[in-house]
């Protein structure tokens, strides 16, 4: 649909189709939303932000009425959610959206189930551990449903867990996971999750072929090994970081360049180039001129964004070509 409605505004813009008739041709070809879609859309809207709203709104009933409700009360409360999403999401089957809506909104009470659990028995756990049990205790579900949104929010289950782990835990007198330490894991765990995720795609599995999900896991394991190169320039990590920066850039854009071709993430690698570069600059030019610093490395900004601009915008005519 993007690249028919650009190509007609292009047809526009060339003359060869009146401006008073751009709107009738795009809604001919269906490049413009229809009432329909617009009915589904508001109608998913409301149900995935009421779904979120009912589940977040268990969790601070709970905390306003701590002290009134009673142990059984509160544990009973949640379970008897759970267990109502789930026989709502028996009832109507993962086919249908409000079914999808029922078991997310189980795996979101689980985990306020556990916590609630947790506080109630003061039982010393470390938070890494609720994390860590409410990921495997979600996994059947989060298989079963074969829903991106539930899949993402299992990962980011994942990340938290080992990012307060290894705050918990940092070794060998505080030596052995440092900041370093842990980008590094984070960009291995959401590096594998979104090359595991694009070969499912690949291979044939339809649910996962929703970009938005794969180019939000790009984001945050481009946005982890851009840090880690960030560290490395100010000298707050090894030169190996740089050059994990440089091949992750390189695979990047050797798989959405020419293989998937992903406007979305070849322009974030433009960005961290520029945050690495602007880095760097910082690094050895502020202290030695400020003021010419300062401007130099805006110059440097816009000449890379306009360049940036320039390229992505010769790949988005290739593309409608």
């Amino acid at each position: 649909m993007t690249d028919l409605r650009e190509t007609i505004i292009d047809w526009a813009r060339q003359g060869r189709l009146r401006p008073e008739d751009l709107r009738r041709a795009l809604l001919l070809e269906g490049a413009l939303p229809s009432v329909a879609d617009w009915r589904r859309f508001l109608e998913r809207l409301l149900l995935w932000l009421g779904t979120m709203g009912i589940a977040s709104g268990v969790i601070f009933f709970l905390a306003y009425n701590w002290e009134k409700l009673g142990r059984f009360a509160k544990l009973g409360l949640v379970e008897v959610l759970v267990v109502a999403a789930l026989v709502f999401v028996g009832r109507l089957g993962l086919e249908r959206p409000a079914g999808t809506a029922a078991l997310l909104a189980s795996a979101m009470l689980v985990g306020a189930l556990l916590a609630l659990i947790g506080q109630t028995y003061q039982t010393g756990a470390d938070t890494f551990e609720l994390f860590t049990v409410w990921a495997f205790a979600i996994l059947p579900w989060v298989v079963i449903g074969r829903f991106p949104v539930l899949w993402l929010g299992w990962l980011a289950l994942v990340n938290l867990a080992v990012t307060l782990y290894l705050q918990t835990f940092p070794g060998l007198f505080g030596l052995l996971f440092d900041a370093e330490q842990m980008l590094w894991v984070l960009l291995g765990v959401n590096t594998v999750a979104l090359a595991a995720w694009e070969g499912a795609a690949a291979a044939g599995v339809v649910w996962l072929r929703e970009r938005w999900a794969t180019r939000l896991l790009a984001t945050t394991a481009g946005t982890v090994a851009t840090v880690l190169a960030v560290f490395a320039v100010i000298d707050e990590a090894s030169g190996w970081a740089l050059l994990a920066w440089l091949i992750w850039l390189v695979v990047a854009y050797a798989v959405y360049r020419h293989r998937l071709r992903d406007l979305y993430v070849l322009a974030g690698g433009v960005l961290s180039l520029i945050v690495v570069l602007t880095t760097f600059l910082g690094k050895h030019l502020i202290d030695f001129d400020e003021a010419g610093g300062f401007l130099l490395i805006g110059l440097v900004v816009i000449g890379l964004s306009a360049a940036g601009g320039w390229w992505l915008r010769r790949i988005a005519v290739e593309e409608t070509v």
